[in-house]
């Protein structure tokens, strides 16, 4: 079975597993969830992310965050999807509960945070909001 949206079921193994209690998720792994899992660990949302490259398949395997028994991730929305792309140009990139969530942007530069990508002067497509 094919699967149209990878970055959509990544993103909802990390709230299933968060609303289930888990410690860590695992999902098939690319370059894009890969930078995803990257920039979340910047911001302080997962606590680290790996790669398991032992089989043919590789996974990523994500530890998540918790703070006084409940997840740091509130909220995490897909923005962008493959029926209907979202793109936002460098002055119109969302501010997301006035600064104090993520907007995640995908670049030419990379994968990025919305604060990153307007310091930075480039806009690009919204992939997910986290809060």
């Amino acid at each position: 079975m094919s699967m149209t949206d990878p970055i959509a079921d990544f993103l909802t193994r990390i709230r299933n597993g968060q609303a289930s209690g888990k410690t860590e998720i695992a999902a098939p792994s690319s370059r894009i969830k890969l930078a995803l899992a990257k920039v979340l660990k910047d911001e302080g949302y997962i606590e680290d992310f790996a790669v398991d490259g032992d089989s043919k398949k590789p996974t990523v395997k994500v530890r998540l965050k918790y703070y006084q028994g409940r997840p740091v991730i509130e909220r995490i929305e897909r923005v962008s999807r493959p029926g209907l792309r979202v793109y936002k140009a460098k002055d119109e990139l969302p501010k997301i509960l006035g600064g104090m969530g993520v907007a995640i942007i995908s670049t030419s530069q990379g994968v990025m945070t919305d604060r990153d990508a307007s310091r930075k002067g480039i806009g690009g497509e919204v992939l997910a909001f986290i809060w």
